[in-house]
């Protein structure tokens, strides 16, 4: 560095300090403008991370259907899950739905995994506890109700069902068969004891049903099978969903995907609305900072006009005068910059743990954006106060006009 430029930014720091009390108060409004932008970028970029985690309480976002007639076989149903990153797939619960009595009471049971079923119905509300061995079962409300059951009960369900010529009946006693005297066709009546650790809530069709593990719906109808349903929960945004669905659909996988509309057309809207409110804020905020940033170099620039007409009489170049007073400007934007990136991060953090209740992602690349757009902001808040500077008039200013 030679002393011609050594020069020229001991007059640019020398300018910044003897007028520190105008350019405190500009540094202050680029300081808030870097710290909401950084804020704001962070929680921009952090928002569908944050939504989806928030949606994923609202239920699963995909289901698996048989793509034909039958059901969902195991295997199909890896296939099909893997087609997801292990990052976006936080759960996946099968359902096996059957026909049963209780209490001589035509009953729907849903064979589940009581394992997986909070992960893609985190709204369940359970009283007593959710089933966590054979032989236990979860009741939903309007069952219980009806049937006048509660939790702690023992109960029997019976699955009634043809036996033919395939079925296996080494496992049935006798006294489970009987023959139809009309038909002539034999049934069999499988009894299950169940005990009831808990009943569930929810307020929609979930409390129709009696939930019992996959093993105990094999064990109640004596037979191995697929699953009628899956349902996911994905946290991805909808397009991307869309893709992997469309993917599923167009593979060889026995399964057919499809997207639960009312919960990803809402992320959508949301997102794209909540986005777009970031981008208005930070906008506006940018815009007062550039006219604060404006208003206090005027006010500079009209206190050196002796000054300034002076450097001019003696020969100094527009392009001189130009340079240091862009030079100042630009040094508040890029310190500005700096500190607000710093204070960005913990506005974002503050603002997700009260909107969404928890911490925000750290961005490092988004420190020299910040940085970037302040350095940016106050090189064109410049522009205008720097022309008025140019426009000095030598011999007016010397006279005292």
């Amino acid at each position: 560095m030679n002393k011609k430029h050594r020069m020229f930014i001991r007059m640019v720091m020398a300018s910044l300090v003897r007028r520190r009390s105008r350019m405190i108060v500009a540094l202050l409004a680029v300081v808030v403008g870097a710290t909401i932008l950084s804020g704001l970028e962070m929680i921009y970029y952090d928002v569908p991370r944050q939504m989806s985690a928030q949606f994923r309480s609202y239920g699963a976002n995909v289901i698996f259907t048989p793509s034909g007639e039958g059901y969902i076989r195991p295997e199909d149903l890896e296939k099909g899950a893997a087609q997801f990153s292990s990052e976006e797939l936080e759960g996946y619960t099968p359902y096996r739905y059957e026909n049963t009595k209780i209490h001589n009471m035509p009953v729907t049971l849903a064979g589940i995994d009581f394992d997986s079923v909070l992960k893609t119905s985190p709204y369940w509300h359970i009283s007593g506890s959710m089933p966590s061995l054979d032989g236990e079962t979860l009741v939903g409300a309007k069952v219980a109700e009806s049937l006048g059951i509660k939790e702690g009960d023992d109960i029997t369900a019976v699955n009634t069902f043809e036996v033919t010529s395939e079925t296996d009946t080494s496992d049935i006693p006798s006294y489970e068969l009987y023959t139809d005297p009309e038909s002539g066709e034999t049934y069999c009546d499988h009894e299950l004891d169940l005990h009831v650790s808990g009943i569930l809530e929810t307020g929609g069709s979930e409390e129709e049903y009696i939930y019992v593990s996959l093993k105990d719906a094999a064990a109640l109808t004596i037979s191995e099978r697929g699953y009628d349903i899956v349902e996911l929960s994905v946290a991805a945004m909808q397009d991307e969903l869309s893709e992997t669905v469309e993917k599923i659909n167009g593979s060889s996988v026995g399964l057919s995907a499809k997207l639960v509309k009312r919960v990803t057309a809402s992320e959508s809207t949301v997102l794209t609305k909540l986005q777009s409110l970031v981008f208005i804020v930070t906008s506006v905020v940018l815009v007062l900072t550039m006219i604060c940033v404006a208003t206090t170099m005027t006010a500079v620039i009209t206190e050196r006009r002796k000054e300034i007409g002076l450097r001019k009489a003696l020969g100094a170049l527009n392009s001189s005068i130009i340079a240091e007073f862009m030079s100042e400007g630009l040094v508040l934007g890029g310190f500005g910059g700096v500190i607000g990136s710093v204070f960005g991060y913990y506005f974002a953090q503050f603002v997700s743990m009260n909107v969404f209740s928890s911490s925000i992602t750290f961005r490092p690349l988004l420190i020299p954006i910040t940085i970037a757009a302040s350095v940016l902001v106050t090189g064109l808040a410049c522009l205008i106060p720097i022309r008025s500077a140019v426009d000095v008039d030598p011999a007016l200013v010397l006279k005292g006009e």
